[in-house]
């Protein structure tokens, strides 16, 4: 597609035209020409937008879909329709499907379903087969036809030899083992974070030591078999100092920690609105000031919207009951601006690509274009109507926001809102 995008700030530290207003022509999807005006002589689409900014296109490590088997939360193309809307040129998709994508077979079919969408579909193979923590899956064969790691979502591997086979066998093709950072025994039938809240309000908690004991755990595993090791969602101060110990004893490690736990904390939970609950809990303002020193000092590596659909029959029942989890795709932009500058923000939301090997490429004369489009300075309530997901589960609702996407342009092609 040949397109020229007019009067866009490229906020992108590694173009040559970082901070700057330009014009950019685009023909056959790579940029041909930027200039402070390009005339439009060969009559291109022409992409001119109110205070239009662009950086590389944003990337989340932890998105859920529903297909195949949970199309009813979530479909495949919408998923990939609403991570498009809200700025994602690639998503790693998690393996909590049914069935588990835990063979090449599986993995051929999310990667077939994605074919020539405009936003990059990057698996994640279940770690163990069916996710049942028992048997690994077949690992090899799925980092053949294109997992990007391999990680039961939000169920802990309990058997701790288990987990020292799997880092040992990845490590034989360089490949990525993910680990939910949560003792089952420790966290017992607890539904939220074990604090002065959960007590108030009478339901049982999640005790921070839950997570914290199995990062050391996992940790202890990483430097005996080396391989490598990416921790997602954290959420305790604790577990961001074991982290950063671990770092600095030189252990291929990295982290994550979802938007949602970094502005909201257990008291949201006052008024029983499962909304907000999700895995790992929120938990405390204390552990929310260490999460943020630990994505300032580079402790954490990424953030995720860990985007997970779900139909109205999981959420809207008791308390104790209701699934875990929360749409986050469409948030993530407008809630991260509001508590970070548009610079760190965007860096944040481009950061985890490297850990993934998925090519980021600089907004740079004769690079292929693959960039986020949005407008920084856009102020709003997130209502139902910013919702392109099937799934209604947002724990933002009528939370401020500031800044919209416009869209993405990637693979050649262009989604706008």
């Amino acid at each position: 597609m040949n397109v020229l995008i007019k009067s866009a700030t490229i906020i992108d530290l590694k173009s040559d035209f970082h901070n700057k207003k330009v014009d950019i022509l685009v023909e056959k999807g790579t940029i041909t020409n930027i200039a402070n005006r390009i005339k439009n002589t060969k009559k291109h689409r022409e992409i001119s937008l109110d205070n239009l900014h662009i950086s590389q296109g944003w990337f989340d490590s932890s998105v859920s879909f529903g297909e195949p088997g949970f199309e009813e939360r979530e479909t495949i193309e919408n998923g990939l329709k609403t991570a498009a809307k809200s700025g994602f040129t690639s998503v790693a998709v998690n393996a909590n499907t049914n069935p588990v994508i835990s063979t090449n077979t599986d993995v051929s079919f999310l990667k077939s379903k994605a074919d020539k969408h405009a936003v990059d579909l990057y698996p994640i193979g279940a770690l163990t087969k069916h996710s049942d923590g028992e048997h690994l899956a077949e690992l090899y064969d799925m980092h053949n036809t294109g997992a990007v790691a391999f990680g039961d979502y939000q169920k802990p591997i309990c058997n701790p030899n288990l987990m020292k086979i799997a880092l040992q066998y990845a490590s034989n093709f360089d490949g990525l083992v993910c680990s939910f950072p949560q003792e089952g025994n420790i966290a017992g039938q607890g539904v939220m974070n074990e604090n002065i809240t959960s007590t108030t309000i009478g339901l049982k908690g999640i005790p921070a030591l839950a997570e914290e004991l199995q990062i050391a755990r996992d940790l202890f595993l990483l430097d005996y078999t080396g391989g490598k090791l990416h921790i997602p969602t954290i959420s305790t101060a604790k577990s961001v100092e074991l982290i950063r110990n671990a770092k600095k004893n030189k252990l291929d490690v990295s982290c994550s920690v979802a938007i949602h736990n970094l502005l909201f904390t257990d008291e949201n939970l006052s008024d029983f609105d499962t909304s907000f609950k999700v895995n790992p809990p929120l938990r405390t303002q204390k552990d929310i000031d260490a999460l943020m020193v630990g994505l300032k000092d580079g402790t954490i590596d990424m953030l995720t919207s860990d985007h997970n659909p779900l139909d109205i029959e999981l959420k809207k029942i008791e308390f104790d009951f209701a699934s875990y989890g929360t749409i986050g795709l469409e948030s993530a932009f407008g809630a991260l601006n509001t508590i970070f500058t548009l610079k760190k923000t965007i860096d944040l939301l481009t950061k985890g690509k490297e850990r993934f090997k998925i090519e980021s490429p600089p907004i740079n004369i004769g690079n292929k274009l693959n960039i986020t489009l949005f407008n920084p300075g856009d102020n709003y309530v997130f209502s139902t109507k910013d919702i392109v997901s099937k799934s209604k589960n947002s724990m933002f609702f009528g939370a401020e926001m500031q800044g919209r996407v416009y869209g993405i342009y990637s693979n050649n092609k262009i989604v706008l809102n």
